[in-house]
């Protein structure tokens, strides 16, 4: 058995997350994948993965084994590299993981722009709301809203992203402009989100420096963004967003700001990614990638044809 040969065949498994992956990369066939990485586990005397039909799952001794195996697959990568007197360029495939309105309305828009920097990376982008298992689905990386909480996770701070309050023209000329969020909430219909792990409400906040007021009476909700921001284009009342995802509504004038003088306290973006893992070179250029074009430098730009599926 060619130990490193086999090590790396298990590196690209546990990354790809799944053994035809692995064997696109290493353009081999996915058999060899499979024997060598059996091979592996039989000179090991433990089983590193478990297999299935539909999925691979990494055993808690194969994601010992992977720390050690990662670093120094990279490490004989970048002494060949430097004997060779050329820097390495980042290739293979990332498996990332977003918040559906953001990946459509804000992350997709720029994404040809990284791949004309690195054309010999792919991507798969899975979007949807539920949090993905990173270490258990072979994640390389998300991109998550709010508080992270996993202590398992390296978290990169991009942005805070600020919130409108806002509703459609139509809402407007029909019920009048909110004097107040007091007003808001005695005289006005109320479009908010409820949450689809319990079922709970989500309020509206309002804040100033001394103030803070919550309008939790609403009227209609939804469990999505996009669900949410249709209902206020449809005017069927007001409501809070992330400016970000209502931005190309505002510019269009198919939505109006209103209270722009309360604020409603930012939501926090991070990219996270599990701790311990050696970052393969086509994640480390993702990431930083990321921080340069949605950092706190440089807040999210919408792309101009960007819209939300209403």
């Amino acid at each position: 058995m060619n130990q490193l040969l086999a090590m790396r065949a298990f590196v690209r498994v546990v990354e790809s997350g799944s053994f035809r992956g692995a064997a696109n990369q290493l353009l081999v066939p996915r058999s060899t994948v499979s024997k060598l990485v059996t091979d592996l586990e039989k000179h090991l005397g433990t089983r590193l993965m478990h297999r299935t039909t539909r999925s691979v799952v990494v055993t808690p001794e194969g994601e010992e084994y992977y720390r050690y195996a990662a670093r120094l697959v990279a490490e004989v990568d970048e002494a060949d590299s430097a004997v060779r007197g050329k820097k390495v360029t980042p290739r293979g495939h990332l498996r990332i993981e977003s918040h559906p309105t953001f990946a459509q309305n804000v992350l997709i828009p720029h994404l040809p722009d990284f791949h004309r920097q690195y054309p010999q990376i792919s991507i798969a982008l899975g979007i949807g709301n539920r949090t993905a298992n990173i270490i258990g689905e072979g994640v390389d990386c998300a991109i998550r809203a709010g508080d992270i909480g996993d202590e398992s996770l390296v978290a990169r701070h991009l942005f805070d992203a600020e919130f409108a309050t806002c509703a459609s023209p139509a809402y407007l000329e029909r019920m009048g402009l909110p004097a107040s969020p007091e007003d808001l909430d005695d005289k006005h219909v109320k479009v908010g989100f409820f949450s689809h792990a319990d079922g709970r409400m989500k309020p509206l906040v309002f804040t100033k420096p001394d103030r803070r007021y919550v309008v939790s009476d609403l009227q209609f909700s939804a469990n999505e963004d996009n669900g949410q921001i249709a209902m206020m284009l449809a005017g069927m009342g007001i409501g809070q967003n992330l400016r970000p995802f209502l931005l190309p509504y505002l510019q269009s004038g198919q939505l109006v700001e209103v209270l722009g003088e309360w604020s409603h306290p930012p939501l926090p973006f991070h990219v996270v990614y599990a701790s311990g893992r050696h970052q393969s070179a086509r994640l480390k250029v993702f990431i930083q990638w990321l921080v340069e074009r949605f950092g706190k430098t440089n807040r999210p730009r919408v792309s101009s044809g960007a819209r939300l599926n209403a």
